[in-house]
């Protein structure tokens, strides 16, 4: 069985890439396969921001990504530069740059692009969802 590394690129709600990522990963476990983690990078950031919410008629990628981690124990990385970037903090970014709030969801965690590099050097296969 393979394991994988996912890289999320593109925006939810704005490209199909984090719910084609979601169903991936949904078949390769089925498969018996595994995923070392899970990278949310540039627009994918976005499927962190706990203050998200869709149209009751469309998925939750945020929740639907932390059932999965939950489900299956996926490591969920947000890229902290493109988070920022994008205005998705914890609370530990919220206190380091003076702001009020935190709003990265549950289940998620920042990190560098190390973290990318790990699992690119630590997975069989790396599949990357632009769009």
């Amino acid at each position: 069985m393979a394991v994988f590394a996912l890289n999320i690129c593109g925006a939810p709600y704005s490209s199909q890439a984090p719910f084609s990522a979601l169903r991936f990963a949904r078949a390769a476990l089925a498969a018996g396969h595994s995923i070392q983690r899970v990278f949310f990078y540039q627009e994918g950031v976005l499927v962190a921001n706990a203050l998200s919410c869709p149209p009751q008629d469309e998925t939750h990628l945020t929740q639907a990504w932390q059932q999965l981690a939950e489900e299956h124990q996926l490591e969920l990385v947000v890229c902290v530069a493109a988070a920022l970037k994008r205005g998705i903090v914890d609370a530990k970014e919220a206190t380091r740059h003076r702001l009020e709030h935190h709003n990265l969801a549950d289940g998620f965690s920042l990190s560098g692009l190390g973290q990318l590099i790990d699992s690119l050097s630590h997975a069989d296969r790396t599949v990357t969802f632009t769009s």
